[in-house]
């Protein structure tokens, strides 16, 4: 029988990450983008969610936001912005894109570990529009599972992880209600089975 969907991803993914899909993108990822896929997967299997990653003190990246960035920037993976505009008759209207975190080849991934929710309408919006624009073929979300609460609330850091900040229970509806268009996307939430007491 022929594998498709989220069945595509390995068994370890499946069972440590919380993973939901539209639009056919395990199979477009892995079939036409065999190189970015392979990536997904390594860094995905490497990554860990450390407590002392959680415990120190906030800056402007966090350190598990900074382990997925390096894993990706080492192996191609860039920053990167789009430099988009509107040309009505002789009129040029620049309406540049926000930075993706991570890029290569018409994939773009975004870690969003403990922003305000809001990012999620920022990146759901870019995928569509970078989408359209036939830039990005699919758009990836690292995010954490609601299922970590638990973790953070025996840290003392419960507060700092709050309801209005970006994690799994915020980032679905946005998606089923179309804010990603016509884009492909996967959204992987990080589960207390990555949880390593370090």
């Amino acid at each position: 029988m022929k594998k498709m969907g989220i069945e595509l991803l390995p068994e370890f993914i499946q069972t440590h990450y919380e993973v939901h899909e539209w639009k056919h993108a395990c199979a477009i990822l892995k079939h036409d983008f065999p190189k970015e896929w392979h990536d997904l997967i390594a860094v995905l299997e490497y990554f860990r969610l450390k407590r002392s990653d959680i415990v120190r003190p906030g800056g402007r990246k966090s350190p598990i936001s900074n382990t997925i960035d390096q894993f990706l920037y080492e192996r191609g993976w860039e920053e990167k912005q789009f430099n988009t505009a509107i040309i009505v008759d002789e009129a040029r209207f620049d309406s540049p894109t926000h930075k993706i975190d991570c890029y290569r080849n018409n994939i773009a991934i975004e870690i969003e570990w403990n922003n305000k929710d809001p990012f999620f309408d920022r990146d759901l919006n870019n995928f569509r529009l970078l989408f359209e624009l036939r830039v990005v073929s699919v758009g990836i979300i690292i995010t954490r599972s609601d299922s970590l609460q638990e973790i953070f609330n025996k840290l003392g850091k419960g507060t700092s992880y709050g309801a209005s900040t970006t994690h799994m229970g915020k980032l679905l509806p946005r998606i089923e209600g179309g804010s990603g268009g016509g884009c492909p996307i996967l959204a992987f939430g990080i589960t207390p089975k990555l949880y390593l007491e370090d």
